[in-house]
């Protein structure tokens, strides 16, 4: 398979590789015995090795296994960055369960529906959302035991000793009670023998459930297997020719529950022999303070936290030098933002893109070779790319003209779970369609132009506008609605909400407002609000939410910002 782009691969970087036919739990167990004595994880001051990781790994694999959980069941992990998280996912791995990243964030309506859709019986969470969020439903969801951690029971002892102190002042201590069901996560580590579990898991095997969403139905299911996960992380990882195994460290801010974050920040670390510094949430200032300290060498993050790192008021007081290498997903990374990020660490971005579908990464840019301004490169090894035609899905269309994204390798899914049709219309033939609208140059370097789907990506969230329409759709006092992203320099986009009232009713912002926030993550709440006496709609009825994108962008190029 000869490609054009093959020629702009870095030296050493192939266009077909042997991915090896091992799970990801083999390639903690790989890193724990060449670096054993190496840093796994940071956190907060706290320090695990190699040995240590994989010790915890196995004795809470072993715990599991000894509470019931067998191959194939699948195990929710609603956690922040933490070593928590990194445990129980290897363990989940180990054990040849199924993982279902669950964001903390969910409000009790999205948790009802995933749990029961992905059929997850077994829940590894923070102790406070335990109490305040889900224990109020759990019996609506087919949970039938509870593992609960807190932030202290991986921090050093000082900080271990005074955080519930702080946590009490904050109101965020609301410590488990252990019944039949409810279980202590240290506990269960330290009363569990490492040998007590077994692997049991294939590189064919279903590893994760990563839920996505789209412009019609209800959030689905994407099944990752171990052999995704593996070939997207040995792809990119091919990508990465100035790192150093088991001398690198990585500076983690995406969360594990997400695709991006499990894959480039979870697995790629341990594949490498390097050091996961975990960060539970992104604050800059935070952020700015910890990596002088921890000089990390890589870093993956959206846009949306290199904008707020390059605009950081004292940023010239904190040396960033120490990062190498870079990676950006997730939406566009403005050219002038990628210019000034590298010419303070003096280390290299690389703008990739993909979707949950391909474990995430389908394409990026080199390191070292040729970049196009505003392109996401070209396909990653062991990948193909073809744009067909947006109506008849077949015919490849010209290079520069528009077409929709279909692709092929081993990083793409099995399939939507439970969900047949969709699977059928997504995968045909081998070919992902994705969804996204490209164009192609000469050279072979692509350009992400629009979306066939309305997603939304806010500060690197993925936010469907269809289950935002559907919750204001169900307020009595609302007509119609409809939610669309408008761009945004920080945030990339913002969620603007369009709304018609019922005759005679009357509405604050601050009443829907408050009604999204009870129904939604916070990350999905519209940020701005405008009442119409009507929307734009099609001769079929279709509201014609890319007609309302356009007009606010018009408005911002004639001088008028969000929300003016």
């Amino acid at each position: 398979m000869k490609r054009v782009w093959h020629q702009f691969y870095d030296e050493g970087v192939t266009p077909e590789m042997k991915i090896p036919e091992i799970t990801i739990y083999d390639i903690l167990e790989n890193s724990t015995e060449k670096y054993p004595d190496n840093p796994a994880t940071y956190f907060m001051g706290a320090r695990l090795k190699y040995t240590q990781l994989k010790d915890h790994v196995d004795r809470f694999a072993a715990g599991l296994k000894k509470m019931g959980v067998k191959k194939g069941d699948r195990i929710a992990v609603s956690l922040p960055n933490c070593p928590q998280s990194v445990i129980a996912f290897y363990a989940a791995f180990k054990l040849g369960a199924v993982a279902v990243g669950f964001n903390p964030l969910y409000v009790e309506r999205e948790l009802i529906y995933q749990f029961n859709d992905s059929g997850a019986e077994t829940l590894i969470t923070l102790d406070i959302l335990w109490e305040k969020r889900i224990k109020g439903i759990a019996d609506e969801v087919p949970l039938k035991r509870i593992i609960v951690t807190n932030v202290k029971d991986y921090l050093p002892g000082l900080k271990a000793l005074f955080y519930p102190v702080a946590a009490r002042l904050q109101g965020m201590w609301a410590p488990a009670q252990p019944d039949e069901r409810v279980h202590y996560f240290k506990d269960v580590v330290s009363n569990s023998d490492p040998k007590g579990a077994t692997q049991e898991a294939k590189h064919e095997d279903l590893a994760l459930l990563q839920y996505t969403g789209g412009t019609t139905g209800l959030p689905k299911g994407v099944m990752l297997s171990h052999k995704n996960i593996v070939s997207c992380t040995v792809a990119i990882g091919s990508y990465f020719t100035n790192a150093v195994m088991g001398k690198e460290r990585h500076i983690s801010v995406i969360p594990a529950f997400h695709i991006y974050g499990l894959t480039m920040c979870t697995v790629m670390p341990v594949y490498q022999g390097a050091e996961i510094q975990l960060i539970p949430r992104f604050d800059v200032n935070m952020l700015l303070k910890e990596i002088p300290k921890l000089k990390p060498t890589y870093f993956c993050a959206v846009p949306t936290m290199y904008v707020g790192i390059i605009n950081h008021p004292d940023l010239k007081k904190y040396d960033i030098s120490s990062i190498k290498g870079c990676f950006s997903g997730a939406s566009p990374l403005p050219v002038s933002v990628m210019k000034r990020f590298e010419e303070l660490t003096g280390g290299r971005i690389i703008e990739g893109y993909g979707l949950s579908e391909a474990a995430p990464v389908s394409h990026a840019n080199t390191f070292f070779g040729k970049r196009k301004s505003a392109s996401v490169g070209f396909p990653i090894p062991n990948t193909d790319c073809r744009l067909v035609d947006i109506d008849d899905g077949k015919r490849e269309v010209k290079i520069g003209e528009p077409g929709e994204v279909v692709i092929k390798g081993p990083q793409v899914m099995m399939g939507y779970w439970n969900k047949e049709e969709q699977t059928r219309e997504a995968l045909q033939d081998g070919w992902l369609y994705t969804g996204d609208i490209a164009t192609r140059d000469e050279e072979g370097f692509f350009y992400i132009v629009d979306r066939k789907k309305d997603m939304i990506i806010a500060g690197g969230y993925n936010i469907y506008p269809r289950e935002i329409d559907e919750v204001l759709y169900s307020h009595p006092k609302i007509q119609d609605a409809v939610a669309v992203g408008i761009p945004d320099p920080y945030r990339g986009e913002t969620v603007k909400a369009f709304i018609v009232l019922k005759e005679g009713e009357t509405m604050t912002e601050d009443e829907i407002k408050a009604y999204c926030k009870k129904n939604l993550a916070v990350f999905k709440v519209p940020k701005i609000y405008e009442f119409k006496k009507e929307l734009p709609m099609s001769m079929i009825g279709k509201v014609l939410r890319k007609k309302l994108r356009d007009e606010e962008i018009e408005k911002m190029g004639d001088g008028a910002g969000a929300g003016a």
